[in-house]
């Protein structure tokens, strides 16, 4: 899990030659931040963060090897010519389901950049986590795809 400051940091790095305070190849990074946790809580409501905001540093972090990220929402048209030129996936989380989402989270530990608070770097481990695969690696596109099934539709349906 990690969003717009460890995001800059991270980019920061790579483009700098440095290594990242965590690896992250071959990892999905959730596009959240998390509620404090209430007590029997492992964290608290974890709603994602719209995607296109990351999509300034999404293209470099899958050149490094993150294989997939998780957000909300449509995305601009370089992260599927990322996510087709790196192998990636970009999933897309249902917004409004914050408190569904974190009880698919089992454990959390933060990784790095603990001074961000919300934002520092989690490792999650999840169970029965609801994505979609909005973006494939082989440049299809569910946004794409559905609003041209549902304009067919419309055609000549009364």
């Amino acid at each position: 899990m990690a969003r717009d400051a460890a995001h800059k940091r991270m980019i920061e790095l790579l483009g700098n030659n440095e290594p990242l305070p965590v690896d992250l190849r071959q990892e999905i990074i959730f596009y959240a931040g998390p509620c404090p946790p209430k007590p029997g809580q492992v964290i608290g409501s974890t709603a994602p963060t719209t995607a296109y905001r990351m999509d300034p540093y999404a293209p470099a972090m899958y050149e490094y090897g993150v294989k997939g990220t998780i957000g909300k929402g449509p995305r601009r048209d370089s992260i599927k010519e990322a996510c087709r030129e790196y192998g990636a996936i970009s999933f897309a989380a249902v917004g409004g389901l914050s408190a569904i989402l974190s009880k698919c989270i089992t454990a959390v530990e933060i990784v790095a950049y603990e001074d961000l608070g919300p934002e520092a770097i989690r490792k999650l481990e999840v169970r029965d986590f609801p994505v979609l695969v909005a973006y494939d690696s082989y440049g299809n596109d569910l946004y794409e795809q559905e609003i041209a099934k549902y304009r067919t539709l419309g055609d000549g349906v009364t």
